[in-house]
């Protein structure tokens, strides 16, 4: 903002008043008391503080205010605005040199501190102080509001192989439930199951299932890491719950990702409901949309109404308040892994948790990279299957075309048996590849992302992102398939040179565990060389016999 001081002078109508009042000696002492009138009024602005004005244009400015005079009408010669103009240029000369003398003998001090700047002379104002810097400064990190039942969740601890609860210390769980986790070699549960199964017994014990607008249970969330036993954590409670109804409806629905963990977990639910009168009913698409139906509605009389309860189980499970409000949760409570440390007396207390998008890892899952040019990929993935002689190795594409010329590509070098699993086979055929997987069959299997989502896949010792995956939760789905339930296994992702940073970056960001540097020496791979230039050209004649037969 900017202040300017504006002379005044006398308009027409004072001018006559002015030349009819007083003679020729007292208009010319009447001019002579308005100039120096402008004097002192110039004389007290320079003595006011200026504004910061740091434009050399406003000189020229005041200058034009100063110069400005305000317009006249022209009268005849003998009228007396004329005789006063011939006055005034006749005593013009006395009274510049009046006007001087008053601003230089009025304040000498003021000469010398205003001398500094020409501009300030010339009645520009002088630079004031500059407000703010321009220094660059590390903007904290604003830290999200959680509702305090995801600020405080339950804490659960996470080592699958010494945390081990014993079956008989939850007595809660029905004995014909016991005797079936005993038939099949479960002694004890793991943390996240004995954290869990008890806090949903206790609803059931409550009584939410009897009576008509009862009981309203809380709703329930579990963030754990892949392979934590979170899929029995709410299998045992709901069959539990739901073992001595008589009416025949859908009582419990199972949401799941995909097709093959629908199955997967179909399969749990059938061997805990076997010596009981419920029924599994699986719905993926595979059947018609008739058949799928009349599997699940029947013709009853009695339509109880019951309280609905949410159970939401993830190993990357959102901490954003406004996505989970999405889900209508009643009352949540939070079991999570979370980030633990050590207290004063050796023991894991709970921090922060799972807050600001931080995942939990098995313990057993070693990360590691390596760096690789674009034609060296797959000949990397070889090395890494024959070199450490696994008997079973998931590789992890990003689209479907990926998959299949690295698994033509494999298959044409040889000496490892390769499969591929996408969307390119139907359920059956998946099913198949999965089940010889399992078996042994198979040393190394090629997917997309369909089978990192839960699906549990025994004795899996290596993971290989073929293509680095882009997001962090994709990460944690992938390596995920193996170094589970306590058991030991590594994940290698294969990166590119302009990757590295922003790949490394995302992980350290999530307070994922380091991933070390694995070179793999260009002497290991050059034996490989001539086989592998063979395989590429048997590839490029798999895929113009491909093309021709999509053609015709």
């Amino acid at each position: 903002m900017a202040l300017f001081h504006v002379a005044r002078y006398p308009g027409p109508g004072a001018a006559e008043a002015w030349a009819a009042e007083a003679g020729a000696g007292g208009r010319a002492r009447v001019l002579l008391e308005r100039l120096q009138c402008r004097a002192r009024e110039r004389q007290q602005q320079q003595r006011e503080p200026a504004p910061v004005q740091a434009d050399a244009r406003c000189a020229e400015a005041a200058g034009r205010r100063r110069r400005r005079r305000p317009r006249r009408r022209r009268r005849a010669s003998g009228s007396p605005d004329v005789r006063l103009t011939k006055r005034r240029r006749e005593l013009g000369e006395g009274a510049d040199e009046s006007e001087d003398a008053g601003t230089s003998e009025a304040a000498p001090e003021q000469r010398s501190a205003h001398a500094e700047s020409p501009e300030q002379e010339a009645g520009c104002p002088a630079p004031g102080p500059v407000l703010g810097g321009f220094a660059r400064r590390k903007t904290p990190k604003v830290q999200p509001f959680l509702p305090a039942w995801l600020a405080k969740p339950s804490f659960v601890r996470k080592n699958v192989t010494e945390d081990l609860v014993p079956i008989e210390n939850i007595p809660e769980v029905h004995p014909d439930l016991q005797k079936q986790l005993r038939a099949h070699g479960i002694s004890a549960y793991f943390p996240v199951q004995a954290a869990v199964i008890p806090a949903l017994l206790e609803s059931v014990a409550s009584g939410f299932l009897v009576s008509r607008g009862g009981y309203q249970p809380s709703d329930l969330c579990v963030s754990a890491p892949t392979g934590s036993g979170k899929t029995l954590a709410f299998v045992i409670p709901v069959v539990q719950a739901l073992m001595h109804r008589v009416v025949c409806q859908v009582r419990a629905l199972v949401v799941l990702p995909t097709k093959e963990l629908a199955q997967q977990v179909s399969k749990v639910f059938n061997v805990y409901t076997d010596a009981t009168p419920l029924r599994v009913a699986l719905v993926t698409g595979q059947k018609s949309l008739a058949k799928e139906q009349e599997s699940l509605v029947q013709k009853t009389t009695c339509h109880p109404q019951m309280p609905l309860q949410k159970l939401l189980f993830s190993a990357t499970l959102t901490q954003n308040p406004e996505k989970l409000q999405r889900l209508g949760l009643y009352q949540p409570r939070l079991f999570s892994t979370g980030l633990t440390h050590r207290g004063s007396q050796d023991r894991d207390v709970e921090t922060e948790g799972d807050s600001g998008g931080k995942y939990t890892f098995p313990v057993g899952l070693t990360h590691h990279y390596v760096p690789c040019s674009l034609s060296s990929k797959p000949l990397a993935v070889l090395h890494l299957v024959l070199r450490t002689s696994v008997s079973r190795a998931l590789c992890f594409t990003n689209s479907r075309e990926h998959s299949h010329r690295l698994f033509l590509l494999a298959q044409a070098f040889g000496g490892v048996n390769v499969a591929e699993f996408s969307s390119r086979y139907g359920p059956g055929q998946r099913r198949k590849i999965l089940k010889h997987f399992e078996q042994g069959k198979i040393q190394l299997l090629i997917s997309t992302d369909a089978t990192a989502r839960g699906i549990d896949v025994q004795g899996v010792e290596l993971v290989i992102n073929y293509d680095a995956p882009q997001y962090l939760r994709t990460y944690v789905h992938r390596v995920g398939r193996t170094a589970r339930a306590g058991r030991t296994g590594q994940a290698f992702t294969l990166l590119l040179k302009v990757q590295e940073r922003r790949f490394l970056r995302m992980l350290a960001e999530a307070g994922a565990p380091e991933l070390s540097r694995h070179e793999i020496p260009s002497e290991l791979l050059q034996p490989m060389v001539p086989q592998y230039e063979e395989a590429l050209s048997q590839l490029e004649k798999t895929i113009k016999e491909e093309q021709k037969q999509k053609v015709a």
